[in-house]
């Protein structure tokens, strides 16, 4: 029997200011790329943050919490330039606290379940 694999999403919470997409959109993509990881057996939490550089706490206690086999970090921290010192920091702090975990990127929350699929589940996965 193969071992439950985790995944998780790192991203601006739907109603966290200056979001390219409405609240609505963003927690209706969240929530369905969650459903979609879960019935596909892959558990899925989130890490939604409100304000950087405050949020840090929050993503070092989720890493610390369980062992995650595929994190997303969402288009919404690492395509907006001004976050770049954000994705940054949460970057290394996923490699030094995660560092089996592999690094996944979305467009945006509708396509998260494909950016985790792609490597818990691809052939790069299964080579390892």
């Amino acid at each position: 029997m193969t071992a439950t694999k985790y995944a998780l999403s790192i991203g601006w919470h739907p109603d966290a200011p200056g979001l390219p997409m409405t609240a609505a959109d963003v927690r209706r993509g969240l929530e369905a790329a969650k459903e979609k990881l879960d019935k596909l057996g892959y558990p899925t939490d989130l890490c939604l943050l409100r304000a950087e550089p405050s949020d840090m706490e929050l993503v070092e206690d989720t890493l610390h919490a369980k062992r995650y086999d595929a994190i997303v970090v969402g288009a919404g921290i690492r395509l907006q330039p001004q976050h770049h010192l954000l994705f940054e920091r949460i970057v290394n702090i996923v490699h030094a606290r995660a560092p089996q975990a592999r690094i996944c990127f979305n467009t945006t929350p509708l396509d998260t379940a494909d950016a985790v699929l792609r490597w818990i589940s691809g052939p790069e996965e299964k080579a390892k």
